[in-house]
């Protein structure tokens, strides 16, 4: 079949790639001069496959009233004006049950170790180029409080067979040196030796070479999608900016944007673009090799080939980037803070980064078929597009295969 993947982010080239070991014929489009120009550029870096923690969970609740009144520099909350915030923040609210929080962690927690495992097989077959690695990652807990949830989860997990260590802060040290030199006391810390990093825009950026190069892949770019064309019901392609085009089937990898294109048609994804922000320095004279998370600054750092990414925030502002300069000032800061030695901060080129990522409500993405036959959907993938990428796409790929010649079932509202 002839597929349009919409969207040249990480994980429209990866469902790229699925589709087209499938056979079919791909086109990706992406209004971008160039792949993975957005969310996909550069974010954290980890391959997150052990944390993959529901945000939504009972103990978040009482932290809410804090956030909206800007107690937490991690975390802005545009609440005037910002009408999108409010049916998806009482969805979000309605996940925050404990029964919910274990499904919802779990559910993502099996995409994450499906998609490991194929970004293994992946590398094996092509090797791509991508500062990858298995790294091992650090959460850093901030109380008794949060090591016991610590230690809940870690037994969760282990029984979809996720093998994670909730250490205490001398053994954390010990596994990475580096944590003498960040300030504050921690009270623990969970550690997997499975995690990786790896660079998401190399990585787009070389997979989609080699598609060109060896599938029937065609990478259209700087090409703005502006519908969907339909006969009695079913797609039968897109519009763009230079025309209509004829397609069998298209996936929808929009990210954040995919809402304003699926909504004339009746599909609502009920995503929400939280902002989060990024610098990438050389490393400093501390710099750690294991990936590092702060919960308590919303903040990661990872090493990734010969430089430092430190990335986080959790922005809730709707599509506002005005304030993008402040903020990449506030991570800075911060980061010189916590952790003065990890990155040579004083470099002139901090290469500073903001990107939007489309959240559901449950923290689960979006995958599949719609109600409109011939349109599917990879989207929602929250602060884990990177990690989940591999796993999704395959999904996607398996659902335009059998969907479009069978049957469809449409997206759960």
């Amino acid at each position: 079949m002839r597929v349009a993947v919409l969207g040249a982010g990480v994980i429209g080239v990866s469902t790229a790639y699925y589709l087209a070991e499938r056979g079919h014929s791909v086109t990706l489009i992406d209004s971008a001069a160039s792949v993975a120009s957005a969310t996909s550029m550069a974010n954290g870096a980890q391959l997150s496959y052990s944390y993959t923690d529901a945000m939504a969970r009972p103990e978040f609740v009482p932290k809410i009233p804090g956030l909206m009144l800007g107690m937490d520099p991690a975390v802005r909350v545009k609440s005037l004006g910002n009408l999108a915030l409010v049916p998806w923040g009482l969805r979000f609210l309605a996940q925050c049950t404990s029964k919910k929080a274990r499904e919802n962690t779990l559910a993502v927690l099996k995409t994450a170790l499906r998609s490991r495992d194929l970004m293994t097989e992946l590398q094996q077959r092509l090797d791509l180029k991508f500062s990858h690695r298995r790294a091992g990652k650090l959460v850093l807990l901030g109380d008794a409080a949060a090591v016991a949830g610590a230690r809940k989860r870690a037994e969760m997990k282990r029984s979809c067979g996720c093998e994670t260590q909730v250490l205490t802060p001398a053994q954390a040290l010990e596994m990475e040196p580096a944590l003498v030199a960040m300030e504050g006391a921690f009270a623990g810390a969970v550690y997997s030796d499975s995690d990786e990093v790896g660079d998401p825009l190399a990585f787009s950026v070389e997979l989609t070479r080699w598609l060109v190069a060896n599938r029937d892949v065609e990478l259209r770019l700087s090409e703005e999608v502006r519908g969907i064309c339909s006969e009695r019901g079913r797609l039968t392609g897109i519009r763009t900016n230079q025309g209509e085009f004829q397609f069998d089937a298209a996936v929808v990898c929009l990210g954040p944007w995919s809402e304003s294109l699926l909504r004339p048609l009746g599909v609502r994804p009920r995503i929400y673009p939280v902002r989060g922000y990024s610098l990438t320095l050389p490393p400093g004279e501390q710099a750690p090799s294991v990936s590092i998370t702060s919960i308590k600054h919303r903040m990661v750092f990872s090493r990734v080939g010969e430089v430092i990414r430190i990335a986080g925030f959790a922005d809730f502002l709707g599509s506002d980037t005005r304030g993008d300069e402040q903020r990449i000032r506030t991570l800075l800061n911060t980061a010189l803070r916590f952790a003065p030695e990890a990155a040579d901060y004083g470099a002139v080129d901090k290469k500073p980064w903001g990107g939007f990522r489309a959240m559901t409500p449950s923290g689960r993405p979006l995958v599949g078929s719609t109600r409109m036959p011939g349109l599917f959907v990879n989207v929602g993938h929250g602060m884990l597009g990177w990690t989940l990428a591999c796993a999704t796409a395959q999904d996607a790929a398996e659902a335009v295969s059998v969907n479009t010649v069978v049957s469809y079932r449409p997206l759960p509202s």
